[in-house]
């Protein structure tokens, strides 16, 4: 998958920006501020529909004006695809492949995958198991239309139960049968969703594994574990066994949306024992493997962004890292960085049909 062009109106501080990519690399570079991040973003919509950042559709409109729109065009193996985001501020996000409109928004996600490594990856060792479950959820959903629907559904469900908890605590009643209406529903989604975790998980591990060993050379070896209550019990016992427990906490204490993975370093968390060092190689080895098994289970090929990474990195890190992404045949990639020179130092004599974008 190829992005070809890249047309912004009124995202963020962009008023109009237009681009030509090459198919391999291609760089924006700027001064802090001047919205290189915000490119990488745009191109993060096009792949799964929402910022990065976490920033809501409206947060992204330009100060003062009414909508933004990302336009794109998209080669694929054997077609062109044209591509429109607009969020105008009194309406609905609408996305169009081909001037017709998507009915769903998950019916979207996997047709341009897309990894990302960025200064916020660090969240995913620092911080609590919900960062995870979610990073976990959006690699799947790109190699899986029907993991992201069941997911929505058992989502939907959950916060219907805790609802009828809370009601149930509020009013001071009762009632385990209306209470176990939901105990099918979530266990029927969430079992699915618990074994595809499982399965990817697995596929995961030693392709980090490999990769970590290439890019630090470390004697250490690390490990990605999936930790979930559905490895040690069935759903349905789970939410039988909870239930008195769920009655008490007013919300649902068991069951997959409480799933994490462990970082791991020679068996001890990473974020225990690993340098700052050892954690970057081992979040650089994620986010590639990440790739590597989007691509063998999809047959397509991911578009790299890589955003302010030589100002977290050490340049010939960073050259180790585009060299093996080159090498690897990752496909497209994207890079920000604030110092033309260095940037052109390491892209250019890695790939000389590299492309690099005054911001």
């Amino acid at each position: 998958m190829i992005i070809k062009r890249l047309s912004l109106y009124n995202f963020k501080n962009h008023s109009e920006k237009k681009f030509e990519f090459s198919p391999q690399i291609n760089c924006f570079v700027g001064n802090n501020g001047v919205g290189k991040t915000n490119i990488l973003d745009a191109l993060h919509y096009l792949s799964v529909g929402k910022s990065f950042l976490g920033n809501t559709d409206l947060n992204n409109i330009k100060q003062e004006e009414d909508f933004f729109t990302i336009d794109a065009e998209i080669q694929n193996e054997d077609s062109e695809d044209t591509l429109k985001i607009s969020q105008p501020k009194e309406a609905k996000k609408i996305i169009k492949k081909n001037d017709k409109s998507y009915d769903r928004m998950a019916d979207h996600i996997g047709y341009l995958p897309s990894v990302m490594i960025s200064p916020y990856d660090s969240n995913l060792i620092s911080d609590s198991g919900e960062s995870r479950r979610k990073f976990l959820d959006s690699m799947i959903s790109q190699t899986d239309s029907s993991y992201l629907y069941d997911l929505i559904q058992y989502q939907k469900t959950i916060q219907q139960r805790n609802a009828l908890l809370k009601y149930f605590a509020k009013n001071r009643v009762w009632d385990k049968d209306s209470l176990e209406i939901y105990n099918d529903p979530i266990t029927k989604s969430g079992t699915k969703i618990f074994e595809k975790r499982r399965e990817f998980v697995a596929k995961l591990n030693p392709i980090v594994q490999n990769f970590y060993q290439i890019i630090s050379g470390g004697k250490e070896s690390v490990s990605v574990i999936y930790e979930s209550h559905l490895l040690e019990e069935t759903f349905e016992n789970l939410l039988l066994q909870s239930l008195e427990r769920d009655r008490m906490l007013t919300y649902t204490s068991k069951g997959i949306h409480k799933d994490d993975l462990l970082f791991e370093m020679d068996s001890v968390l990473i974020k225990k024992i690993g340098s700052q060092g050892q954690q970057k190689s081992f979040l650089i080895s994620l986010k590639l493997a990440q790739m590597s098994l989007i691509k063998e289970l999809t047959n397509k090929t991911p578009i790299l962004l890589l955003d302010d990474i030589f100002d977290k990195l050490d340049d010939s890190r960073v050259s180790q890292l585009i060299e093996l992404v080159n090498q690897e045949n990752f496909g497209q990639i994207f890079i920000t960085d604030t110092h033309r020179e260095r940037t052109e130092n390491v892209v250019r004599r890695i790939n000389e049909e590299s492309v690099i974008f005054e911001i």
